[in-house]
Formats: C-alpha cells, structure tokens, sequence
C-alpha cells in the first residue's frame, strides 16, 4: 500500500508526459522519414512552428476566444435551464410528467443534427451555435439536477419545513445546496460537449472560429494549420478539465461541505 499520495501522484504525471514524449517522437520521425506523405501529416516541429505563427499574428486567439465565448455561452445558459428544470421536474410530478419523455428522447440523440434547423431559424452566426450548445448540453444538465434533487435527505427537507421555512428559502438554502455537487459534476460532463459542439457547428455552418479556420485550412491543403488547430482543440479541453477539477477539490460548495 503506497502511503505517499504526492509521490503517486508525480508517478501518474510523470508517466503521461512519457507517453505524449513517445507519440511526438513517433510522429516526428515518422514525417521526416516520409512513412506518410507531409502534405497528410507534416513534421510536429512544423505544426509547432505554425503554431506559433498564428500566436504571434494574432489569428489564433480571435478564432479560439470566438469559439470559446460561443461554448462557454451555450454552456452557461444550459446550466441555467437545467437546474431549473432539473430541480423543479423532481420536485413536481405534473412537469416531471410533462417533460420527462422530452429528455429521454433528446438525451440519446445526435444534436449535431439539429444543426441545419438551428441555421435556417438563426442563421450562420454565433447565436446559432450558442443555442446549439445550449440545446447539446442541457439534457445531462437536466438529469444531474434532477438526480440530485430527488436524492436530497428527506430529513432535510421535513426539519426546514417543521422550523416555517417557505419554499423558496427550501429552494435556496436546502435544495440547491446539496445539489450542487451533481450539478458541478454534470456540468464537467458538460463541457466537453459544448466545445465538440462549438467546433463541429463551426466546421460545418463557417461563421468563423476553430472549426471554421480549420475547415478553411483544409480545403487548401494547409496542413500545418490543420494540425496546430487540433492540437489547441485538444489542449483547451485538457486545460478546461483540469481547471474543474481543482475547482471541485478548491470550493467547498462543489465538494458538498
């Protein structure tokens, strides 16, 4: 039994940084050495330089601070909805009745799809994408909320109402407090979709952004563009994710104390 957790810890990290080293370097000799043409997978050194170039130009922040103002929209507005609903579906059977066979047929479903629809009723630009994000991500939002509205100690509620709490001061210091660690955990489950959502609508719609400069990129065979586009995809949604978690290890309120 390890009784060294920061060294555990250290070992893990360690450990991935071996492992992302060894795919660099596989991709990078592999690309040198024209096992795979460089016009399909230029050298990491090249798409390093690229990336650079597009930080220095400025093209890079205004396409990522375009797109994450577009998921970070969509997501605040789900969690609001969400925890609205969420909570108020366990709290009251007629809109549980009512709303519950809407989430269980929007929750599996391709949201992506809803793409064209959310174009021709908001057109290309970011209002279309925000509320295509909204619409992705209010469904786990949603069931979170209402898993941990229904899983609330029942002695909580009948001590509040037995001391002449009304229900909104219910709603506001019991309620919502034991929910929010669900409700912080669905939205961690949250975000990733908003930012797959944001970058695929941007790739398909344009209307700029991520996915839309790397669309673009594409099509001309810039491929050093490509690669340095995803490999900042695939960084933000590392980097968001690890922001939550110290959030959730850091606020009292998403750890449940």
């Amino acid at each position: 039994m390890d009784h060294h957790p920061h060294r555990t810890a250290l070992g893990l990290r360690l450990r991935s940084a071996a492992t992302v080293l060894i795919v660099v370097a596989a991709w990078e000799a592999a690309a040198r050495l024209q096992f795979v043409p460089t016009l399909f997978l230029p050298p990491f050194t090249t798409v390093m330089a690229q990336l650079w170039a597009s930080i220095a130009d400025g093209t890079l922040f205004k396409d990522l601070s375009l797109s994450l103002l577009r998921a970070f929209a969509g997501l605040v507005l789900a969690t609001l909805v969400g925890v609205v609903l969420g909570v108020t579906m366990a709290r009251n059977r007629f809109i549980n009745w009512l709303f519950d066979p809407i989430i269980a047929l929007g929750f599996p479903s391709p949201k992506i799809a809803f793409l064209p629809v959310f174009i021709v009723w908001f057109g290309i630009y970011s209002l279309s994408k925000i509320l295509l994000v909204a619409f992705a991500c209010v469904f786990p939002i949603v069931i979170g909320s209402y898993s941990a509205a229904r899983g609330i100690n029942r002695v909580l509620i009948w001590s509040g109402y037995s001391m002449g709490a009304s229900r909104m001061v219910m709603l506001a210091r019991v309620v919502l407090p034991a929910c929010c660690p669900r409700i912080f955990a669905a939205m961690r489950v949250a975000l990733p979709v908003a930012l797959i959502t944001t970058f695929t609508a941007e790739m398909v719609a344009g209307g700029g952004g991520m996915g839309a400069t790397l669309m673009y990129s594409q099509r001309f065979f810039e491929s050093p563009v490509v690669f340095a586009y995803i490999v900042v995809m695939l960084a933000i949604g590392l980097v968001l994710d690890a922001v939550l978690v110290q959030v959730q290890r850091h606020v009292p309120a998403a750890r449940g104390d």
